[in-house]
């Protein structure tokens, strides 16, 4: 008999892991937990887990249920990013991750959970100075660039302010998104071009005068403007 029996199958390592980003203080920052078991003991990774058929009826409630899990924190956006294989990127062996990207406002972490020391929001500056575990810095690295150029041609970063926010407060959030200044006029129109916020009967003091504030009509989706950005 030939070595493709059943009992010769060797299952790999499959976990969903999430990169979660939020803007604090006009800084990009990703949600990050410290591993409080081998491999990697000490190191900062993202928030994820392996599959559990009883109760993941989908890879979307695997990560969410992690990510509550193990952070404590419930994303306002969730999309797929990459699935990400191979030999070299778990001591444990052969592994396939599935991650996604997800946004939120600025939120407490914290973790409750044996396998994790700590949760924290930590600036994509200092990921070149910190222990990352696994391949999850070049991860970061992709969904990052995956949520600028989302960011240039959608209204994604909403998902990165609170309930109520001002065109000042999302002007921000976009430039730390995208890395660059964006005139408040272009962002006037792509708001008013998007149709999916409402002024709301509340103003705030901003920068010495009173400024709108906004929220998320309800059921909306993601607009997708031809043009991005860039041009």
């Amino acid at each position: 008999m030939s070595g493709n029996k059943d009992s010769d199958f060797k299952n790999p390592l499959f976990t969903v892991d999430s990169v979660l980003f939020t803007v604090i203080d006009k800084e990009l920052k990703v949600l990050l937990v410290k591993r409080a078991s081998e491999p990697y003991i000490g190191c900062w990774a993202l928030p994820g887990g392996f599959i559990d058929i009883d109760i993941d009826h989908s890879a979307d409630m695997t990560a969410l249920r992690k990510l509550k899990e193990k952070t404590n924190v419930a994303p306002q956006y969730l999309e797929q990013l990459h699935t990400y294989s191979g030999l070299a990127r778990d001591p444990r062996g052969y592994s396939v991750t599935l991650v996604y990207y997800a946004l939120t406002s600025a939120v407490e972490a914290s973790t409750h959970i044996e396998t994790v020391d700590d949760a924290k929001w930590i600036s994509i500056e200092e990921l070149d100075i910190l222990p990352i575990a696994f391949d999850h810095k070049h991860i970061i690295e992709h969904a990052q660039q995956r949520l600028k150029q989302k960011a240039l041609y959608s209204m994604v970063p909403i998902y990165c302010l609170p309930e109520l926010f001002t065109i000042g407060q999302f002007k921000s959030v976009l430039e730390a998104i995208i890395g660059k200044p964006v005139q408040r006029k272009t962002i006037i129109r792509r708001i008013d071009a998007a149709d999916v916020l409402e002024k709301v009967d509340e103003k705030i003091k901003s920068g010495g005068r009173l400024a709108h504030l906004y929220k998320v009509k309800p059921n909306v989706d993601i607009v997708n403007f031809e043009r991005n950005l860039s041009h």
